[in-house]
């Protein structure tokens, strides 16, 4: 229920019905505007009063009240006060030029707010979904051994997790030249990782070291990675038999050999890999 009215607002509306205005709480009520609006509009000589009752109240009159409500429309237009101030008391001002302004303006802030609105739709499309692409631009980017369901199942297993915001927003922003330009630097890193391992190349060496950091600068392009994470990885990339069989098809024994390098390379920086873990 209401509050009920005070004494001073009982004497006010009493006064206001004997001297045929209304006062600032009425008025509020009328034009949805707040008593505080209504009082800096009189401090600011913007929308006086024009009557008192004997106690000291102020009082609108009819007049009071239309100017007013022309002020409500035009703040609902945008206009500052000074700009209104301008349209109400300046017989020089250019009211059509001054409206014709603030219509661009908004006009401008529609069209920024439905970019904002398109752009809130691709994000929340990349938070369901991850790549905002077609299965047929997945398998032409990704290769042929390329799961469109990866991406659901990666959001049913991690869509909670802080790595699955950071990668749904860099998915939002990313059309097929973009994750083209991912999926290249993967595949030349993968080439490379393959080559060093042929070549015998050494975990805890310069070159393997050089090939871990980048790995993960390469996979900057999903989400920040720690080195211990990238110790969660390259176990992951290991054990799991659908990673294990991708890294193996490039080279039998990649997986266990990358798994190695990152291990090294994390032993170099004060990590354990037998405790790390994903942070």
């Amino acid at each position: 229920m209401g509050s009920m009215p005070d004494a001073a607002d009982t004497d006010a509306d009493a006064d206001a019905a004997e001297a045929g205005g209304l006062t600032v709480g009425q008025v509020s009520a009328r034009l949805g505007v707040t008593v505080r609006a209504l009082h800096h509009w009189d401090e600011v000589g913007l929308a006086r009063p024009s009557l008192r009752t004997a106690a000291g109240y102020r009082l609108y009159t009819a007049g009071d009240l239309e100017r007013l409500h022309s002020i409500v429309v035009y703040r609902e237009l945008g206009l500052g006060l000074d700009a209104i101030r301008a349209v109400l008391d300046d017989s020089a001002a250019d009211v059509p030029g001054t409206l014709r302004e603030q219509r661009a303006r908004i006009t401008e802030r529609i069209d920024r707010l439905r970019q904002l609105g398109a752009g809130l739709d691709r994000m929340i499309d990349a938070h369901d979904r991850g790549p905002l692409l077609t299965a047929e631009q997945q398998a032409a980017i990704f290769g042929p051994r390329w799961n469109p369901e990866w991406p659901a199942q990666a959001r049913e297993r991690y869509g909670g997790t802080e790595q699955w915001r950071q990668y749904a927003e860099r998915s939002a922003s990313r059309g097929p030249e973009e994750w083209q330009a991912v999926a290249d630097a993967v595949a030349g890193l993968e080439r490379a990782l393959g080559d060093a391992m042929d070549a015998g190349v050494a975990p805890g060496s310069p070159e393997a070291n050089r090939l871990v950091e980048r790995h993960r600068e390469v996979f900057a392009a999903y989400f920040p990675l720690t080195r211990r994470m990238q110790v969660c990885l390259g176990r992951m990339y290991e054990a799991d038999p659908g990673f294990a069989a991708h890294y193996d098809g490039i080279r039998p024994g990649l997986a266990a050999w990358f798994r190695r390098i990152v291990d090294a390379s994390a032993r170099a920086h004060g990590i354990d890999p037998g405790t790390a873990t994903w942070r």
